[in-house]
């Protein structure tokens, strides 16, 4: 419990989630014949933890009343020989994307108000571990007023495909629509929107990118009929 103690920062707190996560997704994929069977049905109720070392561990409970974190979800070993495998858990990793949210908001409780939308907005970028573990891709939002006002001033498409920039749009559109501006978030470096630098949109993971994090110009982005970003481009390559 060392990681969740001094967790007190934003960047803190995002970085026990991402921690917790990376070990849960383990247990339900990598290592998911061990995990499976170590959730044995004639045992007593057992949880399935992520620890910020990124390690994770099937056990009972903790003991402390109340405990030290929110608890994750109790019993998951009773549901498993009455479903199919993969029913199963894709229903402890829904259970387990509550609880890490819980973990991270329980240790965000003394953030203000925008850190507390900043944080979600950096978990909210990741895919769930329901996503992960289904291999569901996510779907892409609908256009609407607030994504419509977010994608000005960053690489805008064309009806030919083309990236543009819209820059002038992006300065009355942001004096406009401050706050919505505010929770667009750097993929790279976390940094909130600023009207007057250069963003870029990924076409793959819909993620938003300072131009020069990722070193796309605004010329650059005129030649990209689709633009991958570099965590995206790795991914590809290794497929």
């Amino acid at each position: 419990m060392e990681m969740a103690a001094s967790a007190r920062t934003l960047e803190e707190i995002f970085k026990d989630y991402s921690a917790r996560r990376t070990a849960v997704l383990r247990a339900l994929t990598f290592d998911v014949d061990q995990f499976y069977g170590l959730c044995d049905p004639e045992k007593e109720n057992l949880c399935l933890y992520g620890h910020p070392n990124e390690s994770w561990e099937v056990t009972l409970p903790a003991e402390e009343v109340p405990p030290e974190l929110p608890e994750p979800a109790l019993g998951i070993n009773f549901a498993r020989d009455g479903m199919n495998r993969k029913d199963w858990l894709s229903l402890v990793a829904v259970h387990s994307d509550s609880w890490l949210i819980s973990v991270a908001f329980y240790l965000a409780a003394h953030l203000n108000r925008n850190e507390r939308k900043r944080l979600f907005s950096m978990i909210n970028d990741l895919p769930t571990v329901f996503e992960e573990v289904t291999e569901r891709k996510r779907v892409k939002d609908k256009p609407s007023t607030e994504s419509g006002s977010k994608s000005q001033g960053t690489a805008k498409r064309s009806s030919d495909g083309q990236a543009k920039s819209n820059p002038k749009t992006a300065v009355v559109d942001y004096e406009d629509n401050e706050d919505e501006h505010g929770e667009t978030l750097c993929g790279s470096c976390g940094g909130n929107y600023n009207a007057d630098e250069f963003w870029i949109g990924c076409d793959v993971c819909e993620r938003w990118f300072h131009g020069k994090c990722v070193k796309i110009t605004p010329a650059k982005a005129e030649n990209i009929k689709q633009y991958k970003c570099p965590s995206c481009s790795t991914k590809s390559g290794r497929q």
